[in-house]
């Protein structure tokens, strides 16, 4: 079922994948800094409103 010629094309395949995932991850994380800014205070603010919503739910 797995050729020989099948495997070696999956090797390669998989650490030129990972190689340019880990590249435009560098690459994305200089962005992210600049423009993502604010996103954690967001990110808690909506965790806190899903919260309260919950425990007034289960409280009624």
């Amino acid at each position: 079922m797995f050729t020989t010629g099948r495997i070696i094309f999956t090797v390669c395949f998989m650490a030129a994948f990972v190689a340019y995932l880990i590249w435009a991850y560098v690459k994305d994380n200089q962005l992210q800094k600049r423009y993502f800014k604010g996103a954690g205070y967001i990110l808690l603010i909506l965790i806190g409103i899903w919260l309260a919503f919950f425990t007034f739910v289960k409280l009624t």
